[in-house]
């Protein structure tokens, strides 16, 4: 009897395994996704983990901040990442005011990033002051990635996109903030915009994974825009740096599309069908007949 042939697609990465990672002195590479065809590229480049940043509320819809990014823009784009990569983990932003309000509002609204969106984990900002929910949450069945030093969500607060604990006081908050997380019961932690010494004795204190994003090489791994890396907006932040230049090619290739639709140049013939000769006949002698006297 001839066995079937067997899958040899790698496992999905699960949030013990990024634990694994850290153990073993293994960097962990994240980078944003927010569509189906997104997630296929980053999945196919073996990176670990996808986030569905709230971020798409400046990349793909157009606001100039996270804060109006809602549940179902979430659930929408986790859903679509989740259908297309099979590989990376899937990390999904909980949004502005999803789960400040009540317990209840971040169980429910976490829960369906996992049950609607099929995310793996969800992400949350802040440190002490949400350990307890991340708890709950945690308890709940739902692994959760924290998010200190430059939160976005509170970009207000902080009067703008500012480094976080650079003083003795900052720093040490930054490294309580990322214990309680840890107590909490959370799988992972972000540190956005943190000095590199810093996000290097953060990550030596706790033994879950430190992701950082502009925070230094001393984290156990890296998550980036999908769009900064690839080149597809006008403004790169100074964290981050373009591997390709995908929006010039785009425009180019746009350019010429439309250059060959005047001129007549496109469709060419190996872009066109034909009717039979035969078919073509019958139709030229019918539609005299379908024409509608003034």
């Amino acid at each position: 009897m001839s066995k079937a042939p067997s899958d040899k697609r790698p496992p999905r990465i699960t949030t013990t395994r990024l634990s694994e990672m850290k153990a073993a002195g293994e960097r962990i590479v994240m980078i944003t996704a927010y569509d189906a065809p997104g997630a296929r590229l980053v999945d196919a480049a073996g990176v670990d983990a996808i986030l569905v940043g709230d971020s798409l509320g400046m990349t793909v819809l157009g606001y100039d901040s996270t804060l109006p990014v809602t549940m179902d823009d979430m659930v929408r784009a986790t859903a679509a990442v989740s259908r297309g990569a099979s590989h990376a983990l899937v990390v999904a932003d909980l949004p502005f005011l999803s789960y400040q309000v009540s317990v209840e509002d971040a169980i429910r609204n976490a829960g369906r990033l996992l049950a609607e969106g099929g995310a793996q984990a969800v992400k949350l900002e802040g440190g002490v002051e949400v350990a307890g929910l991340v708890g709950i949450l945690v308890d709940a069945g739902i692994p959760v990635v924290g998010h200190v030093g430059l939160t976005p969500q509170s970009v207000n607060v902080f009067g703008g996109y500012k480094t976080q604990g650079k003083s003795v006081e900052g720093g040490l908050d930054l490294v309580e903030d990322c214990r309680a997380l840890e107590v909490a019961g959370a799988c992972a932690v972000v540190l956005e915009l943190v000095p590199a010494e810093l996000a290097q004795l953060a990550s030596e204190e706790i033994d879950i994974p430190t992701i950082g994003i502009g925070a230094g090489a001393g984290c156990d791994g890296q998550v980036q825009v999908f769009h900064d890396v690839l080149g597809l907006g006008d403004f790169t932040p100074r964290h981050a740096r373009r591997f390709a230049e995908i929006g010039a090619a785009i425009t180019t290739a746009i350019a010429e599309y439309s250059a060959e639709v005047r001129s007549g140049g496109f469709p060419a013939e190996t872009q066109m069908s034909h009717l039979e000769e035969d078919v073509l006949a019958e139709l030229e002698r019918a539609l005299p007949l379908t024409e509608v006297d003034d």
